[in-house]
């Protein structure tokens, strides 16, 4: 006796709240944030070359390089998005920066940014700290060809403060490397 207008309640809401309203916000997204709901893509031509809120490996000197990745099976993997899980005091995570000051080279008196040793949170981040970024001018500029200054000026010209990071000036290594090839030389 109440199981037809349980079982009406439940077909209408599955409609309502599992088809009409999926396809709404879909369609909203669509509409007011077309990039965003898209995967913020970066475009060359015809060519998708990365995205804007997904991190990317680089490890060519003439390359700006983003934090280490800790993602399962491979840098940078956005299927497996997570941080090592690993202890402040695991024998692998010093290891791994150990690697990694290793091949920042620092030199005499200068501190390697934090944010080019460890991974973040998610292992994906597309941004570094302008610190970071200025870190690596010199090391860019060697390989590249292009002056110190050129190059400074192009890091400034696309860093970025935003108010999740407490208006930190992050920059995009992403939009930064492909800033770096369309230089003339």
């Amino acid at each position: 006796m109440y199981l037809r207008p349980v079982i009406m309640v439940f077909v209408q809401l599955s409609v309502l709240l599992g088809l009409l309203y999926p396809l709404l916000v879909t369609g909203l997204g669509q509409v007011l944030f077309a990039d965003a709901a898209n995967g913020s893509l970066i475009h060359q031509g015809d060519k998708v070359v990365g995205s804007h809120l997904i991190g990317q490996e680089f490890r060519r000197a003439e390359h700006f390089w983003a934090r280490p990745s800790a993602t399962a099976e491979f840098a940078y993997n956005p299927m497996a998005s997570g941080g090592s899980n690993l202890a402040a005091t695991h024998p692998k995570l010093a290891e791994t920066a150990q690697a990694q000051l290793a091949l920042l080279a620092p030199s005499q008196g200068t501190a390697v940014p934090v944010a080019l040793l460890s991974a973040s949170g998610s292992g994906l981040d597309p941004d570094i700290s302008l610190q970071a970024a200025l870190y690596q001018v010199p090391r860019v500029a060697q390989a590249s060809g292009h002056t110190e200054q050129d190059l400074r000026t192009l890091v400034h010209s696309l860093s970025r403060n935003t108010l999740t990071t407490g208006f930190q000036p992050l920059v995009n290594v992403v939009d930064l490397n492909l800033a770096v090839q369309a230089l003339p030389q």
